[in-house]
């Protein structure tokens, strides 16, 4: 092995104090030092899913194992939302209607403002899904969401496939819009949906970003980042926040790492919520937790 030449080696001792200095700023613009994480409730079995519903200022998140989404708000504390079939990933669409990925009803469902239940999707040309997992919603309408056979428990696959698809509530249409993963799990638009990322919690075990083309993605990534993550939320600078082991651990836009967000239990998911937008909200094993944040999320 050669040696570095001296100059060089000068040089990158230089620069060492400078990156970690750049470092430090942009974690410092994520997080004030010294934050709190705090958890807010604990006693469930298995929390995943957090939506925040800005209208009535309250969290809805997934008890997976309970079969029960659950509520939580600053005035009224943990309360039980409603009994589901196992709901995991949860988002509002353009009309503030909560959809929820089912693992044993293996479809997606719509609550609407009244409580009134429907199935919106459940099959392939004619196959039950695996067990879908985690859900994105484009400006168009269409519900881009995983479908790893984690819900299954034993149960036969119907569909050849853990994927990737498309749905248009509009023409009921379903597509396949990935199919290179062994468990695709966590998936999240950038802010101005020019970017798909799409988490991968199986044998790949990486994050990676696909440039969006309409109804489709490009099959070649535009980056890879080397994390077993599971859920994922964007802030308004693009900034990629995702659970992992350790906490949440926060990207730039081109997939490089700012920051750590420590939390005392291994992360599912977490999204931004809040009157003004800036706080994370974290679904992690037993319990749910919250921080504050100098970001505002992506909407």
């Amino acid at each position: 092995m050669k040696s570095l030449p001296i100059h060089l080696l000068l040089a990158w001792l230089t620069c060492m104090p400078a990156f970690a200095e750049k470092r430090e700023r942009l974690a410092d613009a994520i997080v004030a030092p010294d934050t709190e994480v705090k958890r807010l409730a604990t006693g469930m079995k298995f929390t995943e899913g957090p939506v925040w519903i800005g209208a009535e200022n309250k969290l809805i998140f997934s008890d997976i194992p309970n079969s029960m989404l659950m509520q939580w708000s600053e005035k009224e504390g943990l309360q039980p939302f409603r009994k589901v079939e196992q709901s995991n990933g949860n988002l509002l669409d353009a009309e503030g209607r909560l959809l929820s990925c089912q693992h044993a009803g293996r479809n997606i469902i719509r609550i609407d403002n009244d409580g009134s239940q429907m199935v919106l999707v459940d099959k392939y040309q004619g196959k039950k899904f695996n067990s879908p997992n985690d859900l994105a919603v484009h400006s168009d309408g269409s519900i881009w969401f995983t479908d790893p056979s984690y819900g299954l428990r034993g149960r036969a696959a119907e569909t050849p496939g853990k994927w990737v698809y498309r749905f248009d509530p509009k023409t009921k249409q379903v597509e396949v819009v990935y199919k290179g993963f062994d468990m695709p799990n966590g998936i999240a638009f950038s802010p101005d949906e020019n970017v798909l990322y799409i988490a991968d919690s199986g044998k790949i075990g990486k994050i990676r970003a696909f440039k969006v083309s309409g109804k489709n993605i490009d099959p070649q990534p535009l980056f890879e980042i080397d994390l077993r993550c599971d859920g994922m939320c964007l802030d308004r600078e693009g900034r990629l926040y995702t659970t992992a082991g350790g906490g949440i651990h926060v990207y730039d836009p081109s997939g490089k790492k700012i920051t750590l967000i420590p939390v005392p239990e291994k992360p599912a998911n977490v999204c931004f919520g809040g009157e003004q937008f800036d706080t994370l909200f974290i679904t992690a094993r037993k319990s749910l937790y919250s921080v504050k944040t100098l970001q505002q999320g992506a909407q």
